[in-house]
């Protein structure tokens, strides 16, 4: 293989248009690829391509159209709807990048004879861990803790030492990405247009009155369905006689109840997680864990018995939810992740 032959994943953004921009600079053959994940709106796709193909045109390369609707609709889309349905708060952007942009695409890179893969991710790595980008505001290692470790070889990231400022200057320097740059950033979930009830409503009946119970079992108000709500949540309910703010400590699906309580009612002090990604060896660590994104880090112990692991947090944590995922740190390095599923107060 020619190690010098790249494939970007161009949505039709100013990042990964900037990354195939900066590859080819650095002397890369590359190859750009929009991924035909959903069809959540008219003309979302052909707007993207047309960016896209605008970009690859400017460059002189080959622009792939990649349908993995499918593939999406079973590990991503399916997942995010029975998530809500149990009473869990998915990440579908985490299980997209593990099973879809560095799973299916990874593989399609393959299948050209491509060594390398390359997005617009604001990440590090080095082949063998993860770490943030410089630009913490921008940081998506976090969504990036769950790519399988023996892909990390095959990833470039060049948004990792810049500020999202500086791309967007840049960009308008060149005409084919001017007027990409000058467009508002996606929204976090790519088939959510405006609310992710929006979504659920698709496929189950959300609007169902329920019973609001206190930390006792009591019931103290009223709620519209509980698929309305998330852990953590402080709004949209009522309770009887409140005179501070409540919020969700649980949801239970089967009876459409939801619990709250006063902010030290919902902490926790100890996360179970399964289905872990680890990129170091041993079943006993100290480290810092992120147990949402645009959380604080927290330090904690992890013990891993039969492939669950168990952490004790150095801190209480409050509105920890069952379906997001935790992910391990060390400093600026991501040591692993796994998937919240117990929390214990």
């Amino acid at each position: 293989m020619n190690n010098k032959k790249v494939l970007v994943g161009m949505s039709g953004g100013v990042d990964s248009s900037m990354t195939a921009y900066m590859l080819q600079k650095d002397g890369y053959e590359v190859t750009g690829c929009y991924m035909k994940l959903h069809n959540s709106r008219v003309g979302y796709h052909e707007k993207n391509i047309e960016a896209g193909k605008r970009v690859a045109d400017f460059l002189g390369i080959e622009y792939h159209v990649l349908d993995l609707e499918d593939d999406f609709k079973n590990e991503v889309y399916n997942y995010f709807v029975d998530e809500y349905k149990k009473g869990r708060t998915p990440n579908p952007c985490v299980k997209c990048n593990r099973s879809i942009k560095f799973g299916g695409m990874f593989d399609f890179a393959k299948s050209l004879g491509i060594d390398y893969l390359a997005t617009g991710h604001y990440a590090k790595t080095d082949g063998e861990f993860i770490y943030e980008a410089d630009d913490k505001t921008k940081d998506q290692s976090y969504f990036l803790a769950q790519v399988k470790k023996d892909v990390l070889k095959h990833l470039i990231f060049p948004m990792s030492i810049y500020k999202k400022e500086d791309i967007i200057k840049q960009a308008s320097q060149i005409p084919a990405i001017k007027k990409i740059s000058e467009n508002k950033e996606s929204q976090e979930i790519c088939f959510v247009e405006t609310v992710y009830t929006d979504v659920l409503k698709k496929h189950n009946k959300i609007d169902q009155d329920g019973k609001v119970l206190d930390v006792n079992g009591n019931e103290v108000g009223k709620h519209k369905g509980y698929m309305h709500y998330t852990i953590g949540k402080r709004k949209g309910f009522t309770v009887d006689g409140a005179h501070e703010p409540h919020y969700v400590k649980s949801l239970n699906p089967k009876t459409n109840t939801i619990v709250v309580g006063k902010k030290e009612d919902l902490a926790i002090t100890n996360v179970k997680l399964n289905d872990l990604n680890l990129y170091v060896d041993g079943d006993s660590f100290e480290c810092t864990i992120k147990l949402r994104y645009r959380t604080t880090k927290i330090p904690c112990s992890v013990t891993i018995e039969n492939g669950i692991a168990n952490i004790e947090l150095k801190e209480p944590v409050y509105g920890v939810a069952s379906g997001q995922v935790a992910v391990f740190y060390e400093d600026e390095k991501v040591l692993g992740s796994g998937w919240i599923t117990q929390t214990v107060e």
